[in-house]
């Protein structure tokens, strides 16, 4: 097994721990560091679970390897060219026959656990509800499709809550990994990880997700866009609806889907989890297309690059926000952490300066009805959730 690209060999900051931990399921606790990783590394490994997705239909899981004729990879070496692993996510059929997807693969898991001071097995990915494979089921309607994006050093399967909640009520989903800014594996055994330089910006992961709607329109035309030729789910490509296109995105990734809404009328409606709007150039184009913000640590008050992006907003537009909700709060992050808390020794201080005071269920609610919300409502025409505040979510407040 080849490594990609390595973790500097220095002192990882308390955000590269923290961001590392956290992608993997396990938490650093702020000011805790060897009494830590000593209660981990004795104890069996730990495994975290998922929340079921509330939808009809069961999930099934496809990953593809892609690879970017067009965009030479300086980082990965000379003559090599942009390459990504991206999942489909999808309603599927006769899934007792499939076996279940994990979080996150192993060899990537324990290239984290170790980068953050860990032993290397202390933890074991979550299962997800996705059935490796499965072929697609016929709901009725061919399929809107929705592209996430994630933050800055942080991984395609960071949002499986949301993603997951999606495909079970009829999407297909597709998650990306921005090569070296992400944790990851080709099929080959490479590991991908971060690296600091040079770093990708929020332009590099519009321009990956711009390439991925370029293959997603190839499965849709019957081809077959992985790299190495493997097999896909039954009925996929002819499953997928172009005309519906949606995306959302994490910090980084949410500013590139503001990016790819601004270059690329195939996508109908834009869903931000906390981005901050900054890039060079900056955004200055009006979007005429549906966009809502769920903001937490980037509010429109505090950070003038969210209010500036928000006055380019000429369709219709909406700004949430959860009561005690941090950076990480629409992520797996929220859910997972507290499962680990005692076994990394977390006080709980030191939790709620992680996951801030939204209790995870609560936030797995969230998580689960306003991303569906938008987007039934935007690529479905249908649902009156986001007409205004609700009572079964009084966590939630409307921002004008």
């Amino acid at each position: 097994m080849t490594t990609e690209a390595f973790i500097g060999r220095g002192r990882m900051t308390r955000r590269r721990v923290l961001g590392a931990a956290l992608a993997a399921g396990v938490a650093v606790p702020i000011g805790v560091g060897s009494q830590a990783r000593a209660a981990v590394a004795t104890s069996a490994p730990v495994r975290p679970t998922l929340p079921p997705p509330t939808g009809p239909f069961p999930v099934g899981k496809v990953s593809l390897h892609l690879v970017d004729r067009s965009r030479p990879d300086p980082i990965a070496g000379p003559g090599r060219h942009r390459e990504l692993m991206a999942d489909v996510w999808y309603p599927a059929r006769n899934v007792w026959r499939y076996p279940l997807a994990r979080w996150m693969p192993a060899a990537p898991l324990r290239a984290l656990l170790a980068s953050a001071g860990f032993d290397a097995d202390a933890a074991v990915a979550p299962l997800t509800a996705g059935h490796e494979g499965a072929p697609v089921r016929h709901t009725g309607e061919r399929l809107p499709v929705v592209v996430f994006s994630h933050g800055a050093h942080d991984h395609r399967s960071d949002t499986t809550i949301v993603v997951q909640e999606l495909a079970s009520h009829g999407y297909a989903v597709v998650t990306v990994d921005h090569t070296h800014d992400a944790f990851g594996e080709f099929p080959d055994g490479r590991l991908i990880v971060p690296v600091e330089d040079p770093a990708l910006t929020p332009w590099d992961f519009a321009r990956d997700i711009r390439f991925v709607l370029d293959r997603v329109a190839d499965l849709a035309a019957g081809c077959n866009p992985d790299a190495d030729h493997r097999p896909l789910p039954a009925g996929l490509g002819a499953a997928l609806d172009l005309r519906r296109i949606g995306m959302f995105g994490w910090s980084k990734g949410a500013t590139a889907t503001a990016l790819v809404m601004s270059e690329d009328r195939r996508v109908r409606a834009g869903l931000s989890f906390d981005g901050p709007m900054q890039c060079q150039p900056p955004i200055t184009a009006d979007l005429d297309r549906p966009f809502m913000l769920m903001t937490a640590s980037f509010t429109r008050a505090a950070e003038p690059s969210v209010a500036e992006f928000w006055s380019h907003l000429r369709g219709w537009r909406l700004n949430v926000q959860a009561d005690g909700a941090v950076h990480s709060s629409y992520c797996d992050q929220q859910w997972l952490i507290p499962q680990l808390a005692e076994a990394v020794g977390l006080s709980d201080e030191e939790l709620e300066g992680m996951i801030g005071t939204l209790d995870p269920a609560r936030a797995v609610r969230i998580q689960q009805a306003y991303p569906l919300a938008f987007f039934d409502l935007h690529l479905r025409r249908r649902g009156h959730l986001l007409d205004g505040p609700s009572r079964r979510f009084p966590e939630v407040t409307f921002l004008r």
